[in-house]
């Protein structure tokens, strides 16, 4: 399964979505994090939630609980019209890009 959350929120509303037992996209989760993730809610103090947040990115991490595996499911073609693609113009970029830099054959 590949996962990526575009949502809006900060590092709380992510934790919650996806590290936290009753997120919307965790499947199983850590006891510790779930404990860690109910104490910022009842903490009036900044730095301490912040603190809290900290140590269940830093669980997720030693865990190892997300892999980085990609499988981009858009097509990228070129046919025969096709005089310059956009494949491989931005380094790293797995896209065709920029669709302005894209020239076709004359004819």
């Amino acid at each position: 399964m590949q996962g990526a959350d575009g949502v809006f929120g900060n590092a709380a509303t992510r934790i919650e979505r996806n590290l936290a037992s009753r997120g919307a996209y965790a499947f199983g989760s850590y006891p510790e994090i779930d404990d860690l993730f109910s104490q910022p809610a009842r903490e009036p103090d900044r730095k301490k939630r912040e603190a809290l947040l900290h140590q269940i990115q830093k669980i997720a991490y030693d865990r190892v609980m997300f892999a980085p595996i990609w499988e981009f499911a858009q097509l990228h073609a070129v046919g025969p019209r096709v005089e310059q693609a956009g494949l491989g113009l931005i380094e790293l970029m797995p896209f065709s890009a920029p669709y302005e830099d894209v020239r076709l054959k004359g004819r």
